[in-house]
């Protein structure tokens, strides 16, 4: 049986559903798909999309750090866009959070994503 260990930071968004912020497995952190959501008011930021990608970045790195780990340890992103013509003005936003050697990713258009935000990404990192 695989050991699991829930990380949770109250600086990223919570909610009620059944997931958690992070899920670290053998030196692996699992972080959960973020949005555009400010953790202290539970509301979407406003703003383009490069401002709303940068608060998404933010909730994930605040989920890393509370497992001891940063976006430099980021292995693995998916990244969901509602508009696929937003590609450009996210990666500008996305590429200020990694260093010379960015992490594998995905990007794809979702129909719809939780909330009716136009961005959401989830990481994988490699943290001790």
């Amino acid at each position: 049986m695989v050991k699991k260990t829930a990380v949770s930071t109250s600086g990223a968004p919570q909610n009620d559903n059944p997931y958690s912020q992070g899920v670290l497995v053998d030196g692996f952190l699992f972080v959960s798909g973020f949005g555009p959501v400010d953790p202290e008011t539970g509301e979407d930021v406003e703003g383009d999309i490069q401002t709303q990608t940068d608060r998404v970045m933010v909730n994930l790195a605040a989920v890393l750090e509370e497992s001891g780990g940063s976006l430099d340890d980021v292995v693995k992103t998916t990244v969901y866009v509602d508009e696929l013509d937003d590609y450009d003005d996210v990666n500008e936003a996305y590429a200020e959070y990694f260093g010379e050697i960015p992490p594998a990713r995905v990007c794809i258009e979702a129909a719809q994503l939780p909330g009716g935000v136009r961005v959401e990404i989830d990481a994988i990192a490699k943290v001790e």
